[in-house]
């Protein structure tokens, strides 16, 4: 994708179903049906009108306004990832198209499916920044996973650079530090559950940061569009909480 991208190209369709491998475990982009060049520079984007888009492997941008770039291609890519990591699951599962549109827009992004390294989940949020222009380029991903690649052990003592990358414009969002749970139910505009949390023996953010859909379920959060926004902000303050443990703070 390095190649393509270096070369102008904008694929469209990058998802696990269209990457080929061959007898020695080599994995190829294939089906280029969509695919597209930017011959004047490979750093721009066109806007495509009409014809079907695969909502779950495409940038919020691309769906919204048709603006397809190699910053759209990344996010697929990180699609692709997720479909390797979780062992070919189906993104956002049995969610419906528009359900998936409405939860990105407000935030909602794939959790890190089980097993997979936090490394590279975090990696897969950088790609799927609602800011094409926050995203890395296939270079940097590429440098990155070279890293990793060749000094598998750095999984974990990369942690706290697996955002660093070097033309990217911004760092990971600087999410605000919740003295309390009331705080932070209060700041996502769900303070109605207050109660809920505090019944269940939720009384500290790191034990929030472990929750999943299904314990935002058995509190009594019953709607899903108020499930998606919780579970949505757990995310991020779990990998806030991350990066605080390891810089030797407390919470």
């Amino acid at each position: 994708m390095t190649y393509l991208s270096d070369m102008g190209y904008v694929h469209r369709d990058l998802a696990a179903r269209n990457i080929l491998v061959d007898d020695n475990l080599v994995c190829k982009v294939s089906d280029f049906g969509m695919s597209r060049v930017l011959e004047d520079d490979s750093e721009s984007a066109y806007t495509a009108t009409g014809g079907k888009i695969p909502i779950r492997w495409t940038a919020p941008e691309a769906i919204a306004y048709g603006k397809f770039s190699s910053a759209s291609d990344v996010w697929s890519y990180a699609i692709v990832m997720w479909e390797v990591m979780s062992y070919g699951e189906r993104p956002y599962w049995e969610m419906s198209n528009q359900d998936v549109i409405l939860s990105i827009e407000e935030g909602y992004r794939l959790p890190a499916p089980i097993g997979c390294p936090v490394t590279l989940h975090q990696l897969m949020l950088h790609c799927w920044q609602k800011e094409y222009s926050q995203r890395p380029s296939f270079s940097n991903v590429l440098s990155f996973l070279d890293k990793l690649i060749i000094n598998p052990s750095s999984m974990i003592t990369l942690v706290n650079d697996a955002l660093s990358f070097p033309d990217s414009p911004e760092e990971m969002p600087d999410y605000p530090l919740f003295i309390s749970i009331g705080d932070w139910l209060d700041s996502i505009k769900m303070s109605q559950y207050k109660s809920n949390f505090l019944a269940a023996g939720y009384t500290t953010l790191d034990s929030i940061a472990t929750m999943s859909i299904e314990d935002i379920k058995r509190i009594g959060v019953c709607l899903i569009g108020h499930q998606r926004r919780i579970i949505s902000s757990i995310q991020s303050l779990r990998l806030q909480l991350h990066h605080i443990h390891q810089s030797g703070f407390q919470v």
